[in-house]
């Protein structure tokens, strides 16, 4: 019975040993959850032996990135219904069980993820689990030239191409897929400024400096609507030209609710003949300085500037966008406000918003004290 006695705690002995083994990489992550939560950890590991063939397994072969969200309280439970759901995993319970047992379940991170049909779940689970897993996640803010797009893909620590790589793909003569050439409208030999479009994106991990063209431009033509286009048509403006005004109201304001107004000045102007006269068109033609890429300009820059797009030298709108505008300001030069003022400056009080004039008298009277 002694010797029988033995063998029983032995083989416990045994058992518990080959738990612990079992449970070491999630008992040194510091997520055992205590020692009952280590040992049905552990539990949980040697049950999925028996199902390691289906965790080798993906549900398909499709590569192609689905988008996928993980929101802050998630539990494994909910985002393996959701993985279900969205067609990337069979067996809801499997990623439960597999998640658990590696303590990757208080582990899942919130954010967007780009996942595939072709990843395992051990795969997938790893993937929501790793601080660097989840999508890339870039700005492009409103008013920026390609260049500063650049310098924020050089600056990026997770892109794997630089901004030299974007810049050629989105300069002068730049190709286009029929598609979004046909939709775009594009001039032939014209570059890529002001359609990509300024919003936050979430991007796939394994972008590409072409992924990231299509993506800008596409979200352009997502958010300026056909009725927008139509629109635009029935007054005489392309989609080109639309942009180009645009651009120039991003860069001269500073309030959303006054980018009508400031629109309805220079369509005002093109409509009888007058130039523009716009600042940035000036500074757009200027060579950077130290990384400034929209310097100071003084008056006498308005002559001295040689540039086409220098709207002090040259009559209607330049030949393209001078920077990415907003949907505000693209919205504002389809619909602009109703007015007979032809002249804004800034107002005196630091407010971002503007003085309008009808005249010149009166715009030199709006003049800030000296």
């Amino acid at each position: 019975m002694a010797k029988r006695g033995t063998c029983l705690l032995l083989a416990v002995a045994a058992v518990l040993l080959v738990l612990v083994a079992l449970s070491l990489p999630v008992l040194l992550s510091g997520n055992a959850g205590g020692i009952g939560g280590l040992l049905r950890r552990g539990l949980t590991r040697v049950t999925l032996l028996s199902r390691s063939d289906e965790l080798a397994r993906a549900i398909g072969s499709d590569s192609t990135p689905v988008r996928f969200e993980v929101q802050h309280g998630d539990s494994a439970a909910s985002v393996a219904q959701q993985l279900h759901g969205a067609g990337l995993i069979l067996d809801e319970q499997l990623f439960v069980d597999y998640a658990f047992a590696n303590g990757l379940d208080v582990q899942l991170r919130a954010g967007v993820y780009f996942l595939n049909q072709a990843q395992t779940i051990p795969a997938i689970a790893q993937q929501l689990a790793d601080a660097f897993g989840g999508a890339l996640r870039l700005r492009i803010f409103p008013g920026w030239r390609v260049e500063q797009v650049a310098a924020a893909i050089d600056n990026h620590r997770r892109l794997e191409f630089g901004g030299a790589e974007f810049l050629q793909l989105v300069g002068p003569n730049s190709w286009l897929d029929p598609a979004q050439a046909a939709l775009t409208g594009l001039p032939p030999g014209a570059s890529l400024e002001g359609y990509l479009f300024p919003d936050d994106y979430n991007l796939p991990p394994n972008l590409t400096a072409l992924g990231l063209r299509q993506a800008l431009i596409q979200q352009l033509l997502a958010r300026v609507t056909p009725q927008m286009l139509t629109d635009a048509a029935a007054q005489g403006f392309t989609l080109h030209e639309v942009l180009t005004l645009a651009s120039i109201v991003e860069r001269e304001s500073l309030r959303e609710d006054e980018d009508p107004r400031i629109a309805g000045v220079y369509r005002r102007r093109l409509a009888i003949g007058m130039k523009l006269e716009a600042d940035p068109t000036v500074q757009y033609g200027l060579a950077p300085q130290g990384g400034n890429w929209w310097p100071q300009i003084t008056q006498a820059h308005y002559r001295s500037v040689d540039s086409p797009w220098n709207t002090y030298l040259h009559g209607g709108l330049p030949p393209g966008p001078i920077a990415s505008p907003g949907l505000s300001a693209i919205h504002a030069a389809i619909y602009p406000a109703e007015s007979d003022s032809l002249f804004f400056r800034a107002a005196c009080d630091g407010s971002g918003y503007h003085n309008f004039a009808r005249s010149f008298e009166e715009h030199l009277a709006n003049a800030c004290p000296s």
